[in-house]
This record gives C-alpha cells, structure tokens and sequence, in this order.
C-alpha cells in the first residue's frame, strides 16, 4: 500500500473542515463558524451537535470547502466516500445523504467504518483509484458526531470524543513532486472490544434491557488504547515513512488523531520529532475527521505550506490504525 516517494501519481487537491454550527446550551461557549466551513484554531474542542444537524450535515459541508479550495465543483465528483462510525442511520450509507446535499449525480458513494482511523483508510482507497487511473477525482471525508455515541454518564469518554468534519479531493499529480508518497494500514481483532459499542447491531440487537444496561453507547477501555498508542502508532508511522523512502528528519508536521500530552510525547520519543511539530487538538478527538481537520486548518493559517512533508496517523476502535505521508 506505498507508492513511488520519487513519483507520486495522486495528491491531495482541496481541504476543507466543518463543526456543529450551534452548540447545545449545556455546552462550553465556542466561536461561530467561518465562511470556509472551518471553526477555530486547531486547539479548540470539538462541539457537540445541535438537535436537528446530523453527520451528513457536517460531512456535506466539509466537502463544499474541500471542493470549492480544489477549485471543482459537484459535477467533477467520480466517487464518494464517506468515514464515519456514527452515521446518520444504520441503513443506506451516510455517504448517499452527502451525496444528495451536495447535488452530485449518480457516482459511487459509499461509508467506510474504521473508527478514528477511518479518514486514513479512506485515503488509502481513493489513492488507489486515482493512481491507477480509473478515476480523477475522488472526495474524502472523515466525518462523526460521537457526542451521540458517548455516554452521558461517562465523564471520560464525553471529554474524549466530540463532532466534526474533515474532506480532501484527491486528483491526479501534477508531476512537481508533491502528492501521496505512501499509505500504510493496520488492524487487529482480537482487541475489537478496547473501543467498541456493544449494542445495534446483529450480535445484539437494542431491546428494552439492552437500552437499560446502556449497550447503545461507545465503550473505552481508556488504558488499553493508551497501550494500543504506545505500541502502534509511532511504530506504523516510522514504517510508512521507511517504505515511502524517508526518514522522520524529513517531516516538516506530523497530525495524529488527537494530540494529548500523551500521544505527543509517544511520537515525539518514536520518532525523534519536535513536539511543536505535532499539530492538533489536544483536548477532544472529533473522530473520523480529525486528522483532516487538523490539516486544513494548518493549510489556511499557513503552518502548512506547498513542498511540505507532513504525515498523518491515527489509530481507533479495531483497533484500526494507519498513517499517511504526503508532500503538499
């Protein structure tokens, strides 16, 4: 799952980002969203969702901006894809609400479900469409709203995980250099349950009883995924880098899913990388999205710049990981 660092054939062509447009009145005070579709410096908290938004609505909106900076337009779309582990409705797929509210015509669209990984893994896909050349452009969004998933009654859990948009438009290479220079995934099932919810699917469909017990919420095992940190995250991204011909002294920014004191300092020590480096929102991980997020908003402050070497990683319920390095 790694390209030619020397030839990249696809790259990121358009960012955008999205949060909930009003927070709910119990919620901390945050800025109003800006006409790009972003809200904020990448330190602040995601929100939680105003009754009535839902995540296509979120994940809409951050592929207008994506769109919009790639300079296309609906019409230009050849393919879908939306990741997400808290969609709009168990059946159809989130990604077809998204594909109506932005008035794309009759594409492949389709939800991917990798948890906190799944913006990643999303990538991996539409750079495989693209680099072979069945397709020129494909949209990407990484998009939950996890205020819904957690339980209220778990105080951790609800400080971890918000809402929020992230979308690229991946197209074809311009031969300059820049592009993806390589995605690497991972996965193991036997720790499925270190971040899980329990009820709503077939292996537990929501009775009364389930309801009561709580089994329709998000479940961490807060340090097992710690663990799972430790011993993943740092390690896939300096493989990725390895297979993509590089080294972590040539990353100008590394983005992870959430940027905690104590996933910075793990992939600081892995890596060998500044910790100012580490670019991201410290206090809750908005999901799907987060690391595109993180990304576009580095690029429309300007931290990120064309030529730059920036990897992405991160690694959720799966447990999933993966990470990405791309020259902007």
């Amino acid at each position: 799952m790694t390209t030619d660092a020397r030839n990249p054939r696809a790259r990121i062509l358009g960012t955008g980002r999205s949060r909930p447009l009003v927070a709910p009145e119990d919620a901390a005070p945050a800025e109003a969203p800006l006409p790009d579709g972003g809200a904020g410096e990448a330190s602040a908290a995601p929100r939680g969702a105003a009754a009535g938004e839902v995540t296509s609505d979120l994940a809409a909106r951050a592929a207008k901006a994506a769109l919009a900076a790639a300079g296309l337009g609906p019409g230009d779309v050849e393919m879908l894809i939306v990741a997400t582990s808290s969609g709009d409705a168990p059946m159809p797929a989130t990604a077809v609400y998204v594909q109506q509210k932005l008035g794309v015509e009759s594409v492949p669209s389709f939800d991917l479900s990798a948890s906190l990984a799944g913006f990643v893994y999303g990538l991996s896909v539409a750079n495989q469409f693209v680099s072979a050349g069945t397709l020129r452009h494909v949209l990407v969004v990484g998009a939950d709203m996890l205020s819904r998933r957690v339980d209220p009654r778990d105080r951790t859990s609800a400080q971890l995980f918000g809402d929020g948009a992230g979308a690229v438009v991946v197209g074809p290479a311009a031969g300059d250099g820049r592009g993806i220079l390589g995605v690497s995934l991972r996965a193991d099932g036997k720790k499925a349950d270190v971040l899980q919810v329990p009820g709503g699917g077939s292996a537990e469909p929501l009775t009364q009883e389930r309801l009561s017990a709580r089994r329709q919420y998000l479940r961490a095992k807060v340090p097992e995924l710690r663990q799972a940190v430790e011993e993943h995250l740092g390690a896939q991204a300096a493989e990725a880098l390895a297979a993509a011909g590089l080294t972590p002294a040539d990353l100008d920014w590394v983005i992870p899913h959430h940027a905690d004191d104590h996933v910075v300092a793990c992939l600081s020590e892995r890596l060998g990388c500044p910790r100012e480096r580490i670019l991201g929102a410290g206090s809750t991980c908005a999901g799907a999205g987060a690391v595109a997020i993180t990304l576009d908003e580095a690029l429309r402050d300007g931290r990120v710049r064309a030529g730059h070497t920036v990897l992405l990683c991160a690694l959720g319920g799966g447990l999933a990981w993966g990470s990405a390095v791309l020259r902007m």
